[in-house]
């Protein structure tokens, strides 16, 4: 046999060997619910936002983050009510 001795296996291994299974690597396991495959994180958008770049007084921006979470779409909604009332005919 010509075969080299390292591709053999490696046999039985102790499984007290066995690195702890820690709340740390149930945090970054995968969550399955039946066959599919829970995702972690931000959902995906809808692709339909452009990232810019604009300057507002310091004071509107106060007045939407002083509104809690969610201030940049209740600043993107009023602009939205703006235009509907702006628009030309």
């Amino acid at each position: 046999m010509s075969g080299n001795r390292q591709d053999m296996a490696t046999g039985w291994i102790d499984p007290d060997d066995a690195p702890e299974l820690t709340d740390a690597f149930f945090e970054q396991a995968d969550e399955y619910m039946g066959n599919k495959l829970v995702r972690r994180g931000r959902p995906v958008g809808s692709g339909t936002k452009v990232s810019t770049t604009v300057r507002f007084d310091a004071e509107v921006i106060d007045s939407f983050r002083a509104t809690g979470k969610g201030w940049q779409t209740r600043m993107n909604d009023a602009l939205r009510d703006w235009l509907k009332s702006h628009s030309p005919a």
